[in-house]
């Protein structure tokens, strides 16, 4: 009965057996030598590193950090991240207290409403600036 069974697996499932890799010339000829690339490999590399650095370099600067920050610094936003700062002195105290005494920081105050007030006043000063800097 065993057999059986046997016989319907392997009609089914049958055995995969694993082939050795095919090796070319050219890999018997370098398997000899040593592990070290070739020079043209080598500079090959380093001219593709140089063109990856002066992609980096080309890319321009994010000016929308700077200009978020000078509008939350603005009069007009004054208030909204002058409450946020506070919230987050808060929540930094408790948690710090928290941690002193070893306990685990139940669900407490976060200051995502905060934060909240404080872009709803940053977005709308930063989007015309940006906008006539990126024209």
């Amino acid at each position: 009965m065993s057999s059986f069974f046997a016989d319907i697996v392997s009609t089914i499932f049958p055995a995969a057996h694993a082939e050795a890799p095919v090796t070319t010339e050219d890999e018997h000829a370098s398997a000899g030598s040593s592990d070290e690339p070739e020079p043209e490999v080598i500079e090959q590399e380093e001219k593709e590193e140089e063109e990856e650095e002066e992609e980096e370099e080309e890319e321009p600067e994010d000016i929308m950090p700077a200009l978020e920050e000078e509008c939350a610094n603005s009069k007009a936003c004054e208030p909204a991240k002058h409450h946020f700062e506070e919230c987050v002195a808060r929540v930094t105290k408790d948690i710090e207290e928290h941690e002193a005494k070893g306990e685990k920081r139940a669900h407490g105050e976060d200051c995502v409403e905060e934060w909240f007030h404080l872009a709803h006043c940053v977005d709308p000063c930063v989007a015309p600036k940006l906008w006539s800097k990126l024209k």
